[in-house]
């Protein structure tokens, strides 16, 4: 799985993402639906030494970690394709970040049965890999979404395949789906800076994969959740329902200090500086 590490392996790179972007079809006419809020709003950002490594530093959207988005697959989800929103995001399929993404995937593939995996015939007998049209790997798109979503009505269960098995299994789904499917809507980006007393340190960016995330193509999505009001209801904030991921992104020691920052953003009693504008209005003071 991929590591905060694992970016010091390429120090040439400015600005490498990981996993590497998902391709968005141009054909997807945009469609921009009214619960959307815009793309550019003002932001608080955090910076912190990464504790467990002093040439990381990490920079995290306090906004965006703090808000109330939740995933509302099946209960609200409009989809990125018009007329399609049972696929939710998985209508393109999942491109893998690289090989080891791949192989990883593959293990937990071979444990999928027919009873949890509607297109496992398919899968099985003529492949679940695809390549697009630039030659990346990815999992194969199969009438109309990728072929490990289950369609309503599938007695084993609407939705990814994969993330069932993770759920019968006990696991976290961050162990047996492709490495952009369990990592949105969180993206990660890497940026080397040279400081001016000729020290070089490797900053590690975490916050939201909005619309720009997926290049020129995101602003033709259907509908995109990070923005909509409609996905931001949930009791726990993003950096607690997304502890798994966030600590596999960051790291024990790094996610630890994240959550201890984002919680005395929230435990101020001055009004939250730079809130997220989908997030429900906060309530009245009734001492006010």
């Amino acid at each position: 799985m991929p590591k905060t590490k694992k970016a010091k392996t390429d120090k040439s790179s400015k600005g490498s993402k990981e996993p590497s972007q998902a391709k968005v079809s141009r054909s997807l006419k945009a469609s921009r639906l009214s619960d959307e809020k815009g793309l550019d709003f003002a932001r608080a950002w955090v910076e912190f030494p990464d504790p467990a490594d002093d040439e990381q530093v990490f920079r995290c959207d306090l906004t965006w970690l703090t808000s109330r988005w939740n995933c509302i697959f099946g209960s609200g989800c409009q989809g990125i394709q018009a007329g399609r929103a049972d696929d939710g995001c998985c209508t393109l399929g999942a491109h893998f970040s690289d090989e080891d993404d791949e192989k990883r995937v593959a293990q937990h593939v071979a444990r999928l049965t027919p009873e949890i995996w509607q297109h496992h015939d398919v899968g099985m007998e003529t492949g679940w890999v695809a390549e697009d049209d630039e030659g990346s790997r990815q999992t194969r798109p199969y009438q109309g979404s990728c072929i490990f979503q289950n369609r309503p009505g599938f007695p084993g269960g609407a939705g990814c395949s994969l993330h069932i098995l993770a759920l019968r299994e006990g696991r976290e789904p961050l162990e047996t789906k492709p490495d952009v499917c369990w990592q949105l809507p969180i993206r990660r980006t890497y940026e080397w800076i040279d400081r001016p007393d000729d020290t070089r340190v490797l900053q590690i960016s975490i916050g939201e994969y909005d619309r720009r995330g997926w290049g020129p193509g995101g602003h033709d999505l259907h509908w995109w959740c990070t923005s909509a009001t409609s996905a931001h209801g949930a009791g726990e904030p993003v950096y607690v329902s997304y502890r798994a991921e966030l600590t596999e992104l960051m790291g024990k020691a790094g996610y630890d200090r994240l959550a201890e920052l984002c919680e005395q953003r929230l435990a101020s009693q001055l009004p939250l500086l730079a809130p997220h504008p989908a997030d429900p209005a906060a309530p009245a003071d009734p001492a006010g």
